[in-house]
């Protein structure tokens, strides 16, 4: 490992025990780098600012968890509905794709869902609820393209994204064990996906209140 990789890992080091104790907002350039014996400069030169510091950390998971969520809404699309039919199980192996993505750097994860509060991350899980929705309606729709008389319920749509994503965000801030969590996730995928199956639709003629 060069000098400056060096120099780069405990940055990083002190900096994770920075956001983790202070969150992004309080965190302090000056103690991270007096824990880490550098000078403030050495963050700008490799890092740009406390941003570009905070996403050194939190950024890589963020992009596996973004790389197994596309992937498996592009297996749903070639889902065919007009024979659908859910097995018990049917997302085990997405299941556990996802835990491992999460767990991957569990500390990231955390600093991402609970530290990110004033930094460009801070509107994280917004942004993933959208992504989901956006991938959910598609699908809800050519589900319901199956079902004459029926429309999408767009609140019910809206409130199974919302759920789905909180369940998981529940799941990495209460559960530290990565085999504890693998026996959650079923149960969590067939209560949400049970529900979606349940209330996506609605009888085209109902108007809303």
């Amino acid at each position: 490992m060069s000098n400056e990789e060096a120099t780069r890992q405990r940055l990083l080091r002190c900096a994770a025990e920075e956001f983790m104790t202070y969150g992004f907002e309080k965190a302090s350039l000056r103690r991270i780098c007096a824990t880490a014996d550098l000078t403030t400069g050495a963050v700008y030169f490799m890092f740009g600012d406390k941003n570009g510091l905070f996403g050194a950390l939190v950024q890589p998971i963020l992009d596996r968890l973004t790389e197994a969520l596309m992937e498996h809404f592009a297996e749903d699309q070639t889902e065919d509905f007009t024979q659908y039919i859910h097995h018990p199980g049917d997302h085990d192996e997405f299941a556990a794709t996802l835990v491992s993505a999460l767990y991957a750097d569990y500390d990231a994860v955390l600093l991402l869902l609970t530290k990110s509060e004033g930094s460009r991350y801070s509107g994280i899980t917004d942004e993933i609820i959208s992504l989901v929705e956006l991938h959910m309606h598609s699908l809800a729709q050519k589900y319901v393209d199956t079902m004459p008389g029926k429309r999408i319920n767009e609140y019910m749509h809206h409130w199974l994204c919302h759920l789905s994503v909180m369940a998981f965000i529940h799941l990495i801030t209460h559960v530290r064990d990565e085999e504890e969590a693998l026996r959650h996730v079923p149960t969590m995928f067939e209560h949400i996906i049970s529900g979606w199956i349940m209330f996506i639709a609605e009888d085209d003629s109902d108007q809303e209140q």
